[in-house]
């Protein structure tokens, strides 16, 4: 194959597997999605089958291989990014033994109590720099002992979803040190697998994938995933990175003080450090950066834009088929309507809590919540709340960042929820300061492609590919923006008022 090279980037993402081409100036060549799902088979589950990710990841790399653009290309490399803190047990011949438990489920919420109570708080911080919540790996596995004993004697080999992918491509059992920071086995600090957390969940450290720095090529696409995958036998393939780290280096969030806000199914607040300062009660994340020698400081929303989802499948029916009829998004004609109500919703309040929370106010129990319905109150109101109760969680994140010294000069707004100029505005009035929007919106695919092209030389550093980054727009807080303190200051007390009721629910 010849003509110019082409860097590939998989995004093994919750609701869709996205691929995309770059050449060497970070244009994008090509993008292709293929949806997928998860199930909840109870209330607070969350659980897909890796092959079902697989397959849809098949379906995504034939697609993007197939188009005109990248066949007249020259394939250099594959980077890999994905949904974060699954997890994936295979058995000795590297099948799946039961579906992925995902970052979204709920349900190790006594184990999550009992790591805290058997280590201590101070101790988990000490080793990994962050503390234990239900989304993360290890109380899943601590989970699985306790209730699926059958499939901890049966386990061969435990991993992240992405890089259930990566085997299936490759035959490798490979990780990067930005997803397995995610996991809390991981001692972020020094970019190793913790042995201490390893033994204290009963863990045998030889059934972890081997870890590397996220620029490094690891492995090959072999025959069998060439095959079926469209992909080039033998294509260099880099460790990658968790799908914020990715989207990060996607949207050019790679230095000290640079900050984003990426709205996707989750709502994730970002900020690039040069060194590793943890918060002293774990109320961020701190993980490893998909750069060496870099960290960051991370909050998220879990039900972010899951919230405008579950707005659309739930009450929304027939702006999908207007949609649909007219070939328009359905959320652009949600975004119209919400547009219409006032700021505040004349007092209904929506707490973005479906999936439970996370930052600022880990709260595996707490449930999304509609306060001060009226007669008043239509579905534009609705819709409207759902915007602002998102706006208002994220908002608290980047409180916590900046109070544990995050320098936020500008937000760099990211994700499907950046495609509404409306919403962009609101963030802006809400964060109160300047924020920009870069040119592609999906940055974790970019992101992994622009890994797999500093691991073959195509760029010569991280660093370097921020500086093909470029902006759509920038905007600063309007003259009403202080007017949303009052939102924010209702939303809080919503919270704090539905705290004890969230404890007690279930």
């Amino acid at each position: 194959m010849t003509g110019r090279a082409l860097a590939i980037g998989l995004d093994v993402g919750t609701s869709a597997v996205k691929a995309v081409a770059i050449d060497a100036t970070g244009t994008v060549i090509a993008q292709v999605s293929a949806e997928c799902s998860f199930e909840s088979p109870r209330p607070g589950w969350a659980e897909t089958s890796p092959d079902h990710l697989w397959e849809a990841s098949k379906r995504a790399l034939c697609g993007l291989c197939a188009q005109d653009a990248v066949r007249s290309g020259s394939i250099a490399s594959l980077g890999l990014t994905g949904q974060m803190h699954g997890l994936v047990v295979l058995d000795a011949r590297g099948r799946p033994i039961r579906p992925a438990i995902m970052w979204n489920d709920q349900r190790c919420a006594s184990e999550v109590r009992e790591l805290e109570e058997s280590l201590g708080l101070a101790k988990i911080l000490a080793l990994t720099g962050n503390k234990v919540l239900t989304g993360f790996t290890a109380p899943k596995w601590l989970w699985l002992a306790r209730h699926e004993p059958e499939t901890v004697r049966a386990a061969a080999h435990v991993m992240l979803p992405k890089d259930y992918v990566r085997f299936r491509l490759t035959g490798a059992m490979h990780t990067d040190v930005a997803d397995a920071s995610g996991t809390l086995f991981f001692d972020c600090e020094h970019r190793r697998w913790s042995s201490a957390m390893c033994d204290a969940m009963g863990l045998p450290s030889a059934l972890l994938p081997e870890v590397f720095e996220s620029p490094s090529i690891t492995s090959r696409v072999t025959a069998e995933g060439a095959r079926d995958s469209g992909l080039p036998e033998g294509t260099p393939v880099a460790a990658g990175a968790g799908d914020q780290a990715a989207q990060a280096v996607g949207t050019g969030i790679v230095r000290e003080g640079d900050v984003s806000c990426t709205i996707g199914t989750s709502g994730v607040i970002f900020a690039a450090t040069a060194g590793f300062r943890p918060t002293p009660d774990g109320s961020l994340h701190a993980f490893c950066h998909a750069i060496p020698d870099r960290w960051h400081l991370m909050g998220v929303t879990l039900s972010a834009g899951g919230s405008l989802r579950w707005m659309r499948d739930s009450l929304c029916a027939d702006l999908v088929r207007e949609g649909a009829s007219r070939g328009c998004d359905p959320y652009e004609l949600m975004f119209a309507e919400a547009a219409g109500a006032p700021q505040g919703c004349e007092g209904l309040v929506f707490l973005p809590y479906l999936s439970g929370e996370r930052t600022p106010h880990a709260d595996p129990n707490a449930r999304g919540v509609f306060a001060g319905l009226s007669t008043r109150s239509t579905r534009a109101h609705m819709i409207r709340a759902v915007v602002e109760g998102v706006t208002c969680s994220l908002r608290e994140t980047l409180d916590v960042a900046r109070s544990a010294h995050a320098r936020v000069d500008r937000v760099r707004l990211s994700g499907g929820g950046a495609r509404s100029a409306w919403w962009r505005q609101l963030l802006c009035d809400a964060f109160r300061c300047p924020t920009s929007c870069p040119t592609s919106t999906d940055g974790a695919a970019l992101g992994a492609a622009m890994l797999g092209g500093v691991g073959v030389g195509i760029w010569p550093s991280v660093d370097a590919t921020a500086d093909t980054v470029t902006e759509a727009s920038t905007l600063t807080p309007s003259e009403s923006a202080p007017e949303f303190d009052a939102v924010a200051d209702r939303y809080a007390r919503c919270r704090q008022a539905m705290t004890p009721w969230f404890a007690h629910s279930r």
